[in-house]
């Protein structure tokens, strides 16, 4: 499964989501986006994009003042019936 790498260290909310929502809209269903980030507000803001978007936040993590999340995009609806 393929994993992008979106670094957004140094920039502050709400930076590091909107940067993540841009990046997402090129992925696959599926596919992982892991986000390196350095602005503590950053937990709170994923946990709330994720719950609110549906995508899955599979893991999060912090190593020396850097943030690590690891956001899973969701399927695509299905088309309704017509």
């Amino acid at each position: 499964m393929r994993e992008t790498l979106l670094d957004v260290k140094g920039m502050n909310c709400p930076l590091p989501v909107l940067r993540a929502n841009r990046a997402r809209r090129g992925m696959a269903a599926g596919e992982r986006l892991r986000v390196l980030a350095t602005d503590r507000a950053a937990v709170a803001d994923f946990q709330s994009y994720c719950r609110e978007t549906g995508h899955a936040l599979l893991a999060w993590s912090e190593e020396a003042g850097v943030f690590s999340f690891v956001i899973r995009r969701r399927p695509e609806p299905a088309a309704a019936d017509a």
